[in-house]
């Protein structure tokens, strides 16, 4: 091949290849589960609950055995005014004092549907399931004394779509 030809070749080789410099190579973006923990009194958990609940961006679904502490409420109320779509079912018997009245009233007020389960001796489940791909679990009650006077412990289970779907199938059927 002589040099002139040589030089147009690769001139044309440089044409076609110079769009392939400048278009940005499309990668299916995979979120990678996570695991977190977190205790209380020491403060973790309920730092732990509250990210979760503002993490969420089409929806929550929550179980809970008591069900009083106000950050936890006003964090779910956030959520709803984002557009979230917000669940609840709590422990018929474990909701009858004064401070879980006025939170299951709070969230009616906000046209949170809240349903309580009599079903069992005690609904002892403590979870929350975000966008169907977060779970949040463990022994913290929704609660101030769970935040700040009980040990307690919280774990975060993120991006694990297949967890998140048993525990809602577990939610349904409550």
């Amino acid at each position: 091949m002589s040099g002139k030809k040589t030089i147009v070749t690769l001139l044309r080789v440089s044409l076609l290849a110079c769009p392939l410099l400048f278009t940005t190579p499309s990668f299916a973006m995979i979120d990678t589960p996570s695991v977190k923990v977190g205790f209380s009194p020491e403060g973790s958990a309920s730092a732990l609950v509250l990210d979760t609940i503002n993490s969420a961006e089409s929806s929550i679904r929550m179980m809970a055995y008591s069900f009083t502490d106000p950050d936890v409420m006003h964090a779910l109320a956030k959520a709803k005014k984002r557009g979230v779509d917000v669940r609840i079912v709590v422990d018929d018997k474990g909701n009858t004092n004064r401070a879980s009245q006025e939170a299951m009233k709070y969230i009616n007020l906000l046209d949170i549907p809240l349903r309580t389960v009599d079903a069992f001796p005690i609904h002892h489940d403590k979870v929350i399931i975000v966008d169907g791909n977060t779970v949040e679990t463990g022994s913290y009650n929704f609660s101030r004394a769970a935040a700040r006077k009980n040990s307690e412990n919280v774990v975060v289970l993120k991006n694990m779509p297949d967890v998140a779907a048993q525990y809602l199938e577990h939610w349904q059927d409550r």
